[in-house]
């Protein structure tokens, strides 16, 4: 089993303070599902968690099976295991979708155990054609011209290819239909196992009708307020975040694009 331990984990973006305490333990074998009004730091949490160079930890620790995270550089925390589908993938031009998933994961293979180019174009060819997705976008330009939803599938057929530890899926049911919406899940809930754990940021209850969480956070104003089962999202669809605000004193603050 791998663990991902965050303590007290602050973060700021120049110089103003966004995350400002965040807790949060997750194992493989859970799904975890983190919810919150827009501004409340969720986007932040995830490229943190990354090392995302715009955003400074002034406090707090990241571990990963007892390892600092935070003494990683970018390539060195996806080494170790962790994932990020991010909100807005990137387009890079000159590089295929197979050239990029074949280096990726013999990036994490040790020298002279890369995986054969036989054996990567039959999984590549089989997770494919389980996430629906034409055979010629293994030769396009990565995200380059993707629609929303191609580039949304792109980053689950990374996620089943490279296979981490720990994923964090920024806000992927953004703008996605409901057909693109259940193939996605359906990626998701393939790898579901001891070998895998995931945090999930999203707004939607829409995504855990198909991906049930096995806990859902709420967090406010920069740290989790309030844990629970799935029923904490069903209650959130419901009622909003009212209730929540009303039941911790929190008062309204200023929306950020954090």
């Amino acid at each position: 089993m791998s663990t991902l331990v965050i303590k007290d984990l602050h973060v700021a973006i120049d110089g103003k303070e966004i995350l400002k305490g965040v807790n949060l333990t997750i194992n493989t074998n859970e799904v975890h599902a983190i919810m919150g009004p827009n501004g409340t730091g969720k986007s932040t949490l995830a490229s943190a968690i990354m090392g995302h160079p715009k955003y400074e930890v002034t406090s707090g620790s990241i571990e990963l099976d007892g390892e600092d995270v935070l003494e990683m550089e970018v390539d060195e925390r996806a080494k170790a295991g962790l994932f990020l589908a991010m909100q807005y993938p990137s387009e890079i031009n000159g590089v295929t979708n197979a050239d990029f998933l074949r280096s990726a994961i013999n990036a994490r293979r040790e020298e002279g155990d890369e995986i054969s180019l036989m054996k990567f174009i039959r999984e590549l060819d089989k997770t494919m054609a389980f996430l629906e997705m034409d055979e010629d976008m293994a030769q396009r330009y990565l995200n380059e011209g993707f629609s929303g939803g191609e580039k949304k599938r792109n980053e689950i057929l990374q996620l089943m290819m490279i296979k981490p530890k720990i994923a964090v899926l920024d806000e992927i049911d953004s703008g996605l239909d409901i057909d693109a919406l259940k193939v996605v899940s359906k990626g998701i809930n393939e790898m579901r196992g001891e070998g895998f754990g995931c945090l999930m940021i999203t707004h939607y209850q829409r995504l855990l009708n198909y991906i049930t969480p096995d806990k859902v956070h709420v967090m406010m104003q920069g740290k989790v307020v309030k844990s629970g089962g799935a029923e904490l999202a069903q209650r959130l669809e419901a009622e909003g975040y009212d209730w929540i605000k009303q039941e911790l004193g929190i008062e309204e603050e200023a929306e950020q694009d954090v």
